[in-house]
């Protein structure tokens, strides 16, 4: 049992009502889950405000209540705690909780539009490679050492990210990589976490049905920097404008890294294959088994990351050379008959740019781009016209198909994404509102040589329609099919 003030410790608190000198059980702030003795923190979320499910969590034996609104029905012997904002509240008692286990490792946040899976994954990777107890708190997974647990959210909520933590510091962790989102960032989960270093990627059209515009989504992210103790780094790229803005107010080291920019940390594409890239990093020429122009950026944040971390540099450049890529991160095979197929989470309309870029790039003769796109639904609608507009300007061919339509109708999304085709590459698109006859599609249509892309779920293995969620994982069925054909 815990002391309810020491939870309550550097909250800011504008009321009381009753006594904060009982001991608690549990911390939630979903009702669903109160039991006896415990503390419901009651956040008002984008679907569902929790000061509506007060008494529910009463009558299932809380007996301690963190609030923003203290209701107009008070409970003998329940103690009210009215605070000014129930997001930041719930961070920091979750914090005190668990006993600030992000004080006792190094957690490093990544943040940007793009590439923080892939920086924060190979890190972790690099890290434990390196021989040390390392923790990851991403999309796709959380790691707590060789153990793995499956991630709901890119920033869990802070209870969950506390736990974890705290499991991580019980197992002998050191280092922890950590995705931090724009979402995660605006709604406090990370407050009263301490981290050693932040590091930025890039910023570009995302999120812009939940910030009001990208303003406000740059000036979010920008807050993590600002927050950053004196003790920590910052490492950011310059070569996205936005990259010194994250440095303005920050009290962090400040450290840059670059392609085209002077800056701190620097790499030049020597050469740019299917198979690889050889880089010129810092003046030191290394082959990396990644693709691409974006992660040459991530390779050199990985490598600065490290640096700062106190990796020497020639074991970090071994353990650079032998990173694969990350699960639905430019993940490719080749099938019998020579197609490339690559699964890639590319979901926003810079990421989709880049991925393509990549692929034109290394082509190396007449090979047909097949590409295989939709955008999920009850997400920034904003977006789907320009994605389409990419798609079919930097394709061969581009069949537009459902992503995760969620609530909506998979037949609007599409149209949306149609509206944004120049009229001269109509002839070049297809629709199918399938995903799975879409990706089917594609590989009848490809012949020897040519590469098909599936973007927009990358390492999802679901498909989520009107709330139910069925298998649907794109690298399994394009391989599936493939195969098939071949037969």
């Amino acid at each position: 049992m815990i002391i309810l003030k020491d939870i309550l410790y550097k909250v800011t608190i504008e009321r009381v009502l009753g006594n904060t000198a009982v001991a608690i059980r549990d911390i939630n702030f979903d009702s669903r889950k109160v039991g006896l003795d415990d503390v419901f923190v009651a956040i008002s979320g984008a679907i569902s405000n929790g000061h509506d499910f007060i008494k529910k969590a009463i009558d299932q034996g809380a007996l301690a209540i963190i609030c923003e609104e203290i209701p107009s029905e008070i409970v003998n012997g329940i103690t009210y705690v009215q605070v000014k904002d129930s997001h930041e509240a719930l961070a920091v008692m979750a914090d005190n909780y668990y006993e600030n286990p992000s004080k006792d490792l190094k957690l490093v946040g990544v943040t940007g539009t793009n590439g923080k899976t892939t920086i924060a994954t190979l890190l972790f990777n690099l890290f434990t490679a390196a021989g040390y107890e390392t923790g990851l708190l991403s999309t796709v997974k959380i790691m707590v050492g060789k153990n793995q647990h499956k991630a709901t959210h890119t920033t869990p909520d802070s209870l969950t990210i506390n736990r974890y933590l705290r499991e991580m510091v019980d197992a002998g962790v050191s280092f922890c990589f950590m995705e931090v989102s724009s979402h995660g960032i605006h709604q406090k989960r990370t407050e009263g976490l301490t981290f050693a270093g932040g590091i930025f990627t890039n910023l570009s059209h995302d999120h812009l049905d939940y910030h009001k515009d990208f303003k406000e989504y740059r000036d979010v992210k920008k807050k993590f920097f600002d927050d950053l103790p004196k003790s920590a780094f910052a490492l950011v790229n310059v070569d996205d404008k936005n990259g010194m803005v994250m440095l303005q107010n920050t009290a962090a080291k400040k450290v840059t890294y670059a392609l085209k920019s002077m800056a701190d940390h620097k790499a030049q594409i020597l050469e740019n294959q299917l198979q690889g890239l050889l880089l010129k990093l810092d003046g030191q020429e290394l082959w990396v088994k990644l693709i691409g122009n974006f992660n040459a950026y991530n390779v050199l944040a990985i490598y600065a990351t490290a640096e700062l971390l106190g990796l020497e540099t020639i074991e970090t450049l071994q353990l650079l050379s032998t990173l694969e890529s990350v699960d639905g991160r430019f993940q490719y095979m080749i099938s019998d008959n020579k197609v490339t197929a690559v699964v890639d989470y590319a979901h926003t309309p810079d990421a989709l740019k880049n991925v393509l870029e990549t692929i034109n790039t290394i082509r190396t003769g007449n090979e047909k781009l097949i590409t295989v796109v939709g955008c999920g639904g009850d997400r920034d609608a904003a977006k789907r016209p320009i994605m389409g507009k990419i798609a079919a300007q930097l394709s061969t061919k581009a069949i537009f198909t459902s992503d995760n339509p969620r609530t909506e109708q998979p037949d609007s999304i599409i149209e949306q994404i149609e509206a944004g085709v120049a009229p001269i590459d109509y002839k070049k698109t297809l629709s199918i509102t399938d995903r799975k006859q879409a990706i089917k599609t594609a590989c009848q249509l490809a012949e020897e040589n040519d590469i098909i892309l599936i973007a927009g779920k990358g390492h999802e293995t679901y498909q989520e329609v009107n709330g139910e969620r069925t298998d649907f994982d794109d690298f399994k069925i394009v391989k599936q099919l493939l195969t098939a054909l071949n037969k």
